[in-house]
């Protein structure tokens, strides 16, 4: 199925030279920006090179029993190291399936001290979350071109009553700005959308760009009831992602069984088709979208520093520094709309006001600085023409992919 992902040398080298020239912009222009106004306390942690270097990812979410385990074993046409399947909540950890020479499991806590590996930053979440995380690698064609990551199946019903004993929206949310496509699965057989998911998805807000969703198991319902579940699903899926567009779809069922329901076979060809089009596109695109994410991350660091050096005028130099300091936090909204006036930021490209005051309480604003022009000034010039001649190396495609077919129609019965 992507066992047929070649790389070509030639645009191989061009990427290599783009990831490179990225690493060297970030430490060197924008990173100082971030330091300066404790941007990793408040957003999301220093880089490493391991970030740049890392294979395009897909982070897979749903509620349990929806497929995605099977997901991935379909896409690798084999089992990897840990796998377990069944109709009850089988995946309670997250799993990184990568590619190594030798079939093995590293468990959290190694892997989060390997300075080959981008999960650094996950040590935050403690032990708790690190007994539930672990790589899973396997000589697979496959992830010689990308990296998957399972996620625990979300509770439903009286199990979501159960503490996970680590911050999971968070864990979702580090991923979700580091992967490149994010799956949201669905079992036709079971559209409820409980409390988690929806805190899950709302979670992976900001990041729509990369968001799929596919609605698994269809073969298990006929024609009329796979058209009554497709049309409830966008009509749950428009409340939870409150977004004006309307999500693209795709029906399917992922797996190697017979189908139960044949007569839309040819429909699930073709969506498994276009699924697979726009997954083989991940590492064609790679440098691309880690050049747009860095230029997100200084929009982001930008605001952030007008933000900060905004609520350091604000303080008083001697007396009724925390009265102030509760004041500031609450009032937030208006220094927000101050920040859009002052500095022609769109109210957009703010961060959540909710999060902002829940991680404000706990810093200090007498560390704040006030505003240090050539630290924005350097960060402009980057964004203007260091970035620029970046777009202008990145070749239309970065990889050349030779494809046979990519649905085996022939061999589904």
């Amino acid at each position: 199925m992507f066992s047929w992902l070649k790389r070509e040398p030639a645009k191989e080298e061009v990427v290599e030279n783009v990831l490179g020239e990225l690493k060297k912009i970030y430490r060197s222009k924008l990173l100082p920006l971030e330091e300066h106004y404790s941007f990793h306390d408040f957003h999301s942690p220093k880089l490493e090179d391991s970030d740049f270097d890392a294979k395009p990812m897909i982070l897979l979410v749903g509620q349990y029993s929806t497929g995605k385990t099977t997901f991935i074993r379909y896409l690798l046409e084999r089992d990897f190291p840990g796998i377990r399947i069944g109709p009850e909540p089988t995946t309670d950890r997250f799993i990184a399936v990568m590619y190594d020479d030798k079939e093995g499991i590293i468990p959290g806590n190694a892997l989060v001290v390997d300075p080959k590996k981008q999960f650094r930053p996950l040590e935050k979440y403690g032990n708790a979350f690190l007994n539930r995380f672990q790589c899973s690698t396997l000589p697979s064609p496959v992830l010689r071109a990308i990296s998957i990551v399972d996620t625990p199946g979300i509770l439903s019903g009286e199990k979501q009553r159960v503490d996970r004993g680590y911050d999971f929206t968070g864990v979702l949310e580090w991923f979700a700005e580091r992967v490149d496509r994010i799956i949201l699965l669905f079992d036709a057989h079971k559209l409820d959308i409980s409390d988690e998911f929806r805190r899950s998805i709302e979670a992976l807000r900001g990041h729509d760009d990369k968001i799929r969703i596919v609605l698994n198991k269809a073969d298990m319902i006929d024609h009329q009831q796979l058209m009554r579940v497709y049309g409830a699903l966008m009509w749950s899926l428009g409340k939870v992602l409150q977004t004006p567009e309307v999500a693209r779809v795709y029906i399917g069922s992922f797996w190697d069984n017979p189908l139960r329901f044949d007569v839309n076979r040819r429909l699930f060809e073709d969506e498994e088709q276009d699924l697979f089009r726009d997954l083989q596109s991940l590492p064609r695109n790679a440098a691309l979208r880690k050049l747009n994410d860095l230029i997100k991350r200084a929009r982001l660091a930008k605001v952030h520093a007008y933000l900060i050096s905004e609520l350091r005028k604000e303080m008083p130099q001697i007396f009724g520094k925390d009265s102030k300091k509760k004041e500031l936090i609450k009032n937030l909204g208006s220094i927000y709309d101050r920040v859009c006036r002052e500095h022609s930021v769109s109210i957009g490209d703010l961060p959540d006001i909710k999060k902002m005051q829940e991680v404000l309480a706990n810093q200090d604003f007498n560390k704040f600085h006030s505003l240090k022009m050539p630290l924005l000034e350097v960060v402009d010039r980057m964004l203007a023409v260091d970035i620029s001649r970046l777009m202008g190396m990145i070749p239309q495609e970065e990889m050349h992919l030779v494809s046979e077919p990519l649905v085996k129609g022939s061999e589904k019965c």
